[in-house]
């Protein structure tokens, strides 16, 4: 049997046993939703934001890019970020790394010429680990080395977040939502939280946008 006959037969098998389970399944499934959470998560096939909080589909907006980035160049991320704070009103953004992370452990070698986009992506991490190179290096094994990186970057997209208008917009207008970095553990399926901040958390003064600055003026 061909791979994507596979996916198809199983799909047929997984909403007959939806529906047998909860006749409504679909029906509900087709209502608005109005998810309170805001997940950014890996592209990993590993990882997904359902399966390892058990959540039902419609209670996660969910955003998924190589290594979880916060990229301010990336317009399907900011388009996403933009719907799920001021139209969705959600009230937390997670960003969740994974250990065992094969963009993190790309981002520590060397670039390969032949992949030349992923390259490009790459710099976003390859900055972080620059900025904090004795940190890392301190570690004792790659493995350790690999995981405080992915902590790093979980914590670098936090602030990048923090840095954006949208949440500064929101944060201005009294409107959450809080920020949280979580890493998830391929080994044993556990997510720990490694960085938070409250809405209105203060911004670092070189990031923060003055409202005042290109409004319109009543004359």
């Amino acid at each position: 049997m061909k791979p994507l006959e596979r996916l198809l037969l199983e799909n047929k098998a997984w909403a007959q046993e939806k529906a047998a389970h909860d006749p409504e399944f679909f029906d509900k499934l087709r209502q608005p939703r109005n998810p309170d959470v805001f997940w950014i998560g890996c592209s990993d096939s590993r990882v997904h934001a359902d399966q390892v909080t058990q959540t039902e589909p419609g209670e996660m907006f969910v955003h998924r890019n190589i290594a979880n980035q916060v990229a301010i160049m990336d317009m399907n991320f900011l388009a996403a970020l933009e719907y799920a704070v001021d139209f969705l009103k959600v009230k937390h953004i997670i960003v969740c790394g994974h250990y065992g992370c094969g963009s993190i452990k790309a981002a520590m070698g060397k670039a390969r010429p032949d992949q030349l986009f992923m390259n490009k992506w790459l710099k976003y991490i390859k900055d972080i680990y620059r900025l904090h190179r004795d940190n890392i290096d301190a570690e004792s094994s790659d493995e350790a080395r690999h995981n405080r990186l992915v902590e790093l970057n979980v914590i670098e997209q936090v602030h990048n977040l923090a840095q954006t208008s949208v949440i500064q917009r929101a944060w201005r207008a009294g409107n959450r939502p809080d920020v949280h970095g979580w890493v998830y553990g391929l080994n044993d399926g556990i997510i720990k939280e490694i960085a938070s901040l409250e809405a209105d958390s203060p911004v670092d003064p070189i990031y923060a946008q003055d409202p005042e600055f290109g409004a319109v003026k009543e004359l």
